[in-house]
Formats: structure tokens, C-alpha cells, sequence
């Protein structure tokens, strides 16, 4: 055995790695290792050179960074301006609050990002966690993280291969469908020749994060992590950059408007401050703070990261893991769902439903089934005899289609093991000939068994196997009965597999073929066949899925499935849950290929109902191109490492979290973790619910803008005979005090009747609008304003007061005025209850949803009136707020405040839906 020397060759595998393909005694000395693996000594060197052979994420924004981004935020940056005013004009405490308010606005939304990247490192990793390695000429386990360029690698049956390599020995069964999204098993053989093409295609070559299907091997290690070719792809995938979703983008542009009118406002009322009212420079700081304060609502951002956060949390326990916040909204936009069938619709549990054998079609199979005769037998033997699958007592190992095979030769009572010892020679599946055969030793002579597409194995038959064990001769009209059969049961969603026979003229000890007979000696073996019958196969579909996709016809989302199975059977499995409802429109690869972008688009938009069979994952890309540039808001589904561009590409991207690769697991938005199409419409359901509640709670929030900037408006267009109602720290009272638990409850709202039986918003639709504003500032807050000011001076009227009395420290009526102000902030605490109440439904009354269906809203009302109590009452509190409690006779009137307001808004959505009502009746 040969031991790590120079660094040349390390230096040469580390920037690249030799070429694979090269003859072996050359890649054994390009990584200067031998067939016999490494010393322990050796392997931690390597270790530390390489690294570790795991995947790498996309690196996440450093902590200090992520919080620089929450404090430049439009609306902190106008805090900034807010409390650099404060602190020009002198008042440091009032600075320094701003400052707080600031920080722990980017604490808590930076926290909440990090606590939802957490909860997709949680994921279970891709690659296996242990692997067999020879080391110190031992065979021993490592962990898969440990393993390096030159360990000679043990892959098995079941095994999941942990690293790129080369095979020294053996011939294994592998599953690359994660790399090619080709679902056969692919041959690899150590004897396979050095291959000149792509390295996926080489015949000795296995690769990181695929499976070992069938057989055993030993394989020596050329690349791990980043270096193989999962890595590759994954490095590729990850230079996508991250768009902003739609919330962020209106969230961000609200932002800017507010901080425009704040400071146009602003602007304005200063000179009016010290022009018009004769104030103190200092005292027009003071006011022109107060108008950025108030027209800031600080609780915006810390309430819609903490809404989303929980909307995460719920798709959690529903089996969808969603990897950024702001995707909780975009999943309640989709209108189209592109979705994968196998897994996804169905149980991925292949069955036997049917089988024809001589001249006899058994469908459904009976339960118990008469002693078989020679054709079924036959077919039977056939079938498993050309079969590397195996049943066992805990559970099948091997392809989905062929365990279904034995299954069925088991509960037909016949022979349901392949016998590996009477096996001579086998030629795998081939993708392109869609065929798989085995030379096979029975009683003394050699049979050839072949099974595969219908269409294929009927055109190499020249006889067929008759009910009493005859051949007779394959005519037209039976190869056409035939094919009728087989298409009669394509039509109804099964997957028909043919099988075949031929005795073979070769003696035993001197098959033809084998591991690695060319095409040509294939093409001489595999014909004039003798047709022995076909087996129709179902995956059924889930039994929740007929359901979810009628809540989706219902909501108004657009199904279309992409899935590289048969056309006839995508259509037939698509009709049977609910899908199409008439003749849907098939399109196939091919036919794919042939459209151009316009006319994908064209077809995508004109035809509603259409399946897209036989397709690549790399069509996938193409249609999620083609439907956002319709204007959809796209949810595309995907499992194999060449889905991960289209997920990127689609406005949420779906990886399955069971049987998903690690880099598709990475490029998507949402992962399944349970692999189910109902688990999407529920992330949908909720998606809309988290919208909804969203809106909710912003129009709560803004509701209170009104009344905390009229009362500065009253002040300057006044000229100041009317003193401020209202001080700025009792609007960060409000704002971050009594106002934020009511709004985080809000998003925790149920979800309003008729939540799916509505059509998805456009993607246009603005999550805050122009209705909604005016119902905020123009009706609900000005009810509000209205309420707090006749507060106000209730107070100060009751107390002697007349415009212009001064109110200011050391006056008679400076304790009057602070009972006022007192009086416009409890004023406004009691408006934040019927407000809450009002936004808990846009469209729907309050007795339909159950007043107090949302406990933490009432949770969260009870602790607004106590800390609004705390701040009259406690001593300390009442000096930071300058609070005093009014008369008790005059405190009664905050008791009318919440009905109302609640009530004004009850009797605007009533009206609102008798106007629907009659316009639906007349339209």
C-alpha cells in the first residue's frame, strides 16, 4: 500500500480532483492511495486538507449584519431622525427611549429570521450518517463527514452511497434518479470500460447521495463535499440570489411612504409651531418629534416578523417546513400548483391490479385466486426470475415495480425469490430500449426472460403463449387485440409492464450476453421472443388528495401536473383525483421541446386543464417561466437534484422531505415532510390565513395613527390655544406598551369563513391598500380622534379651563391638563379594544367568527388596561408619563368608547354585504 507522499498530487485533488475515467493504477497514484484504503493517520490529514465531506449551506448573514439590516429599515431610520431631533432639542430621556425602541425592534426581528433558519438545519441531512471504510486493513464504520479522497469505500444493498467514487470490485444496482431524474436503476461494474463522456454516464463510477439498490461493491473515494457532483450542482443552484418576496417589497415601500408624510408633516407644522403658535424653538422639536413619532408605527415590524414566525410554527406541525418568513404570505397568493404524481398524489406503493395471461384478462385479480394455470406461471415465473428486488420479513428492499412483481407471485402461491444461483447473465434496464433480461439456468437449459414496455416486448415476439402452454404464432390481429388491452389499461391510470421468454440455443456453462455484452450482442438475444402476457400496476393516489385538490377548484388554484410517467396514465391519475374533469390536454416532452417560450405561454394560458407527461426536470424550469410571465404566483414541487433551478425559479419551490435530495431540500422554499400534494393545500390555507392576519393587524395598528396625530394638529392649527392632548411618551406608551400584545394576537386570528372558496388575490393586489387605509385613518381612527379629543376636553373644561388658559408647570390648571392628557391616552386604549374587535373580520360579523373564539386576543386586551392602569397609578410611571388619573365620574365615559367604535364598523360590513348581495342578484 502506497502512503501519502508529496503535496503536488493532495494539491491536485484539492483544486479539482484527477479525472475518475483515467485508467485505475493512474487515479490510484494521482491520489496516492491503494486498493487495501489508508491509515487513520493518513485519513486526519486528508481530513484536515479536504475538509469535511458534508454539503455547504449557503452562508447565512453574520448575526452583526443581519441586525444592521433591521436598524437602517426605512421606518427605524425615521426613529433616528425622531430621536437625533430629541436629542438636539434636549431631551435626552426622550432620545434615549427612541434609541430602545430602535434596538429592540432589530433584536426581535432578527431573532425571529434565525429561529426560522434553525428550524431548516433541523431537516434531516441527505447523506447517511455512517459509512464502512477500510482503514489500518480493517473494515471499520466512520462517520460519513470523515470520509476522504483515497478511502476504500464498502456500498451494499440499501446502502447510501456517501461520496463520489470509483468501483475497485463488484457490481451494484444504483438509484440516480437524484442526479439524471432518470427513475430506473442504474448498472455499475469495476470491469465496465473507462468511459469518455460525462461522468454520470461512466459504468464505473458511483456518486454522493445515491442509493445501492442491488448487489455489493468496493469502491475507492475521489472526491467528497463540494467536490462531487452533488456538490457541484448544489455550488451552481446556490448562486441563485434570494428576491424579496411581495410582502417585503410593500412593507418596505408603506415604509417610505410613511416616513415621507412624516417628515413632509413635519415640515410643515414647524414653522407653524414657532411662526403661527409663538412657541420655543425647543418646544417646536419637541412638537415636530412628536408628529414623527406618531405617525411611525413602531410595532409594525416586530408584530408582522412575529405573525409570520407563528405562521411558520403552524405549517410546522402540519408537515410543511417553510424556510423564510415572508413565504408564509406568498403561499397564500398561489394560483397554480405544479405538482409531481408519484409521492406526491399517489402512495408511491406500486400494486398489481390486473394481469393478462394466455387469452385471459384477469381484472380485478381475485382475492383468492385458483391454482394457476401454465400461462399465468409462466408469466409469473418470468417476472420474478428477471427481478433483483427482495421481500423480507422486515420489509422489501429494492425498486417499488419489481417488489410488486413478487408480491404477486407470492400471493398466486408460486416461486416469489429470484434464484441468483440459476442466474447466467443479466441485461439491466435500459432507459432507451426500456427493457431488462436475465439468462437464466432451468432444468437444464437456458432461458432468457425479458420484461418492459409493452410496445417494446411485442415487437421483438414472434409467438405467444396460449392458455394451454402452446406457441403459436404472433398474427396482427392478435398483436392488435394486444395492444388494445394494454392501452385499455393505460387509459385507467396502470402502469402495464409486458413479460417474454425465448430458450436459447447456448449451453449453460457458456451463456451469451452478461454484465457487460454490447449493444449488438443484446439486439441478437433479444428476439424472436415468445409473449407470455402483462401485469397492470397501480400506485394508488393518497386518499386525502381527491379532497385537498377540491378545496384548491374551490379556491380558485390552478392544478397541473408535471411528471415523467406515460401520458395516458399521468391523465387517467389525474381525472381519478379530481384534476381534469374532461379531456385534458397531454403534452409530452417531446411536444415540449418543440414549443417555444410564446408558445408554452400561450398554451399554459389558453388550455386550463392541461398534463404535461414524460417531461425532464429541466422542462419544469421552462413551465415555471412560462406561468409567472402569465402573472402567476407558482408552487412547483420537485424531489431530484435537476429540480432544484425550476423550485428556485417558482415562487415557491417544494422539496420532498423524505425522499428530496439535500440540494433541492436547499433550493426550495417549503419542505414537505411528509411528501404530501394535501400538506401543500393546507400551507396554502394557511398562507391565506397568515395574510388575512396580517392585514388584520396592520389595519389595527394604523387605526391608531389618527388619533395620536390629530391632537398635534389641533395644537398647531389652534396656534396653541388648545395645549398638546397628547405627550410623546405616551404614544410610545401606546405604541409598544398597550397596543402590541392586541396585535400579535390578531395574528393568531381564526381563519374567516370562506377562506378557500375565494378566488387567489392578484399578484398585484397590495397586502396594504387603499380600502384599507381609509377604513384605518379615515373611519376607524377618526371615530377614534373623534372620541379621544371630546375626552380631552371634557377634562379640561369640567376643571374651568378656556382656550388659551395656560396649562404649563406651576399654572392652576397644570394638573387639569395632565388629567387630559391622562384622559386622551386611556381615550385611546379604550379605542385599541373596539378597534381590535372591529379588524378581528373584514367581511363577516363579529357573531360568526365567536366573540371570543380568540382567547389571546382577549389575553392580550386585559393586559393593555393593566399596564394602562400602571402607567396612571404607579408613581414612577406617572413621572416618565406625565400621566395623572382623571375623576372617576369622567373615566366612566371610556366605558362607551370600544362598543362604539365596534359597532360603527359592524354596521359598515353589514352594509357592505347587503351592496354584495344585491349586486350578486341583479348580475
Amino acid at each position: 500500500m502506497t502512503h501519502a507522499g508529496s503535496g503536488r498530487k493532495a494539491t491536485v485533488a484539492a483544486e479539482g480532483g484527477p479525472d475518475p475515467r483515467t485508467p485505475l493504477p493512474e487515479l490510484l497514484r494521482a491520489l496516492d492511495a491503494g486498493p487495501d484504503g489508508l491509515t487513520s493517520a493518513q485519513a486526519r490529514e486528508r481530513l484536515t486538507r479536504y475538509g469535511p465531506n458534508q454539503l455547504r449551506r449557503h452562508r447565512r448573514r453574520s448575526w452583526w449584519r443581519e441586525l444592521g439590516r433591521q436598524v437602517v429599515h426605512p421606518l427605524a431610520l425615521l426613529l433616528w431622525v425622531a430621536a437625533a431631533l430629541a436629542w438636539v432639542s434636549g431631551t435626552a430621556t426622550l432620545a434615549g427611549a427612541i434609541v430602545v425602541v430602535i434596538a429592540l425592534n432589530a433584536v426581535f426581528a432578527s431573532v425571529q429570521e434565525r429561529q426560522a433558519e434553525r428550524a431548516v438545519e433541523a431537516l434531516t441531512r441527505y447523506l447517511p450518517q455512517r459509512a464502512r471504510v477500510r482503514r489500518d486493513g480493517r473494515w471499520q464504520e466512520v462517520p460519513t463527514t470523515d470520509l476522504v479522497p483515497g478511502d476504500v469505500l464498502a456500498i451494499g444493498e440499501g446502502d447510501r452511497v456517501s461520496a463520489d467514487a470509483r468501483l475497485l470490485d463488484g457490481t451494484v444496482e444504483v438509484d440516480l434518479s437524484a442526479l439524471t431524474g432518470e427513475s430506473q436503476p442504474a448498472y455499475r461494474s469495476a470491469d465496465a470500460p473507462d468511459h469518455a463522456g460525462s461522468r454520470t454516464e461512466a459504468g464505473n463510477l458511483v456518486f454522493s447521495g445515491t442509493s445501492c439498490l442491488a448487489d455489493e461493491a468496493h469502491a475507492l473515494v475521489y472526491a467528497t463535499g463540494m467536490r462531487t457532483e452533488l456538490g457541484r450542482i448544489a455550488a451552481l443552484s446556490q448562486r441563485v440570489g434570494r428576491e424579496e418576496s411581495p410582502l417585503e417589497r410593500q412593507v418596505r415601500r408603506v415604509a417610505w411612504l410613511i416616513a415621507a408624510v412624516a417628515v413632509a408633516v413635519g415640515a410643515v407644522f414647524f414653522p407653524i409651531g414657532v411662526l403661527a403658535a409663538g412657541m420655543p424653538v425647543a418646544d417646536a422639536f419637541t412638537f415636530a418629534i412628536g408628529l414623527l413619532v406618531a405617525n411611525v408605527p413602531e410595532g409594525l415590524l416586530p408584530t408582522i416578523t412575529l405573525a409570520l414566525a407563528v405562521g411558520v410554527r403552524g405549517l410546522a406541525r402540519t408537515g410543511a417546513v417553510v424556510k423564510r418568513l415572508s413565504a408564509v404570505e406568498t403561499l397564500g397568493s398561489t394560483t397554480v400548483i405544479c405538482t409531481d404524481k408519484t409521492g406526491t398524489l399517489t402512495e408511491n406503493r406500486m400494486r398489481v391490479t390486473a394481469l393478462h395471461a394466455g387469452d385471459e384478462l384477469l381484472d380485478p385479480l381475485p382475492e383468492r385466486p385458483d391454482r394457476p394455470g401454465v400461462a399465468l406461471c409462466a408469466l409469473a415465473g418470468a417476472m420474478v426470475a428477471c427481478n433483483n428486488a427482495e421481500l423480507r420479513t422486515d420489509g422489501a428492499v429494492g425498486d417499488p415495480t419489481e417488489t410488486a412483481l413478487l408480491r404477486l407471485a407470492a400471493g398466486l402461491g408460486l416461486p416469489d425469490r429470484p434464484d441468483r444461483a440459476a442466474r447466467r447473465a443479466q441485461f439491466h434496464f435500459d432507459p432507451k430500449l426500456r427493457l431488462m433480461s436475465t439468462v437464466d439456468a432451468v432444468g437444464g437449459e437456458l432461458w432468457l426472460h425479458t420484461k418492459g414496455a409493452p410496445e417494446e416486448v411485442l415487437r421483438r415476439c414472434t409467438t405467444v403463449l396460449t392458455a394451454d402452454g402452446r406457441e403459436r404464432p404472433l398474427d396482427d390481429a392478435r398483436r392488435a387485440e394486444l395492444t388494445r388491452a394494454v392501452t385499455e389499461q393505460a387509459d385507467r391510470g396502470r402502469r402495464v409492464l409486458a413479460a417474454a421468454r425465448r430458450r436459447l440455443a447456448a449451453t449453460p456453462g457458456h451463456p451469451p450476453g452478461g454484465a457487460g455484452a454490447g449493444p449488438g450482442e443484446r439486439a441478437g438475444v433479444e428476439r424472436d421472443l415468445t409473449f407470455l402476457g402483462f401485469v397492470a400496476m397501480i400506485d394508488p393516489p393518497r386518499p386525502e388528495v381527491p379532497d385537498a385538490v377540491a378545496r384548491c377548484h374551490t379556491a380558485g388554484i390552478r392544478i397541473i401536473m408535471v411528471t415523467g410517467d406515460h401520458g395516458r396514465t399521468a391523465a387517467a391519475i389525474a381525472r381519478q383525483v379530481g384534476i381534469t374533469r374532461g379531456d385534458a390536454t397531454v403534452v409530452t416532452g417531446v411536444d415540449l421541446d418543440r414549443l417555444s417560450a410564446d408558445e408554452l405561454r400561450r398554451l399554459l394560458s389558453d388550455r386550463r386543464e392541461v398534463v404535461f407527461a414524460r417531461v425532464s426536470p429541466e422542462a419544469k424550469l421552462h413551465i415555471a417561466e412560462a406561468l409567472r410571465a402569465d402573472g402567476q404566483t407558482v408552487a412547483m414541487t420537485g424531489d431530484g437534484v435537476n429540480d432544484a433551478p425550476a423550485l428556485r425559479r417558482a415562487d415557491i419551490g417544494v422539496a420532498m422531505g423524505r425522499t428530496g435530495t439535500d440540494v433541492t431540500r436547499e433550493a426550495a422554499t417549503m419542505v414537505l415532510t411528509d411528501d404530501n400534494f394535501a400538506t401543500i393545500v393546507a400551507a396554502v390555507a394557511a398562507g391565506r390565513r397568515a395574510y388575512d392576519n396580517v392585514r388584520k393587524f396592520i389595519l389595527y395598528i394604523f387605526a391608531h395613527a389618527t388619533p395620536e396625530v390629530v391632537p398635534f394638529l389641533v395644537f398647531a392649527l389652534t396656534a396653541g390655544a388648545v395645549p398638546l392632548p397628547l405627550t410623546v411618551m405616551q404614544i410610545l406608551a401606546i405604541d409598544l406598551g398597550t397596543e402590541t400584545l392586541p396585535a400579535l394576537a390578531l395574528g393568531r386570528e381564526p381563519a374567516e369563513p370562506g377562506l378557500m372558496q375565494r378566488p387567489p388575490r392578484r399578484r398585484t393586489e397590495q397586502v396594504i391598500d387603499v380600502p384599507m387605509l381609509v377604513r384605518a385613518w379615515a373611519f376607524l381612527g377618526l371615530i377614534s380622534a373623534v372620541l379621544v379629543l371630546g375626552g380631552f376636553f371634557v377634562v379640561l373644561l369640567w376643571a374651568g379651563w378656556r382656550p388659551g388658559d395656560p396649562t404649563g408647570p406651576g399654572s392652576p390648571l397644570h394638573g387639569a391638563y395632565q388629567q387630559a392628557t391622562t384622559m386622551t391616552f386611556l381615550g385611546i386604549v379604550a379605542c385599541q379594544i373596539g378597534t381590535a374587535f372591529a379588524a378581528r373580520t373584514e367581511h363577516a360579523s363579529l357573531r360568526t367568527v365567536g366573540v371570543t373564539s380568540n382567547r389571546l386576543l382577549l389575553w392580550g386586551i386585559a393586559f393593555e388596561i393593566v399596564f394602562a392602569a400602571l402607567v396612571v397609578t404607579v408613581p414612577v410611571l406617572r413621572d416618565v408619563f406625565g400621566t395623572r388619573p382623571p375623576p372617576p365620574e369622567l373615566l366612566a365615559l371610556l366605558l362607551l368608547f370600544p362598543p362604539v367604535v365596534w359597532g360603527a364598523d359592524e354596521i359598515r360590513r353589514a352594509a357592505l354585504r347587503a351592496r354584495r348581495r344585491t349586486a350578486t342578484r341583479t348580475g
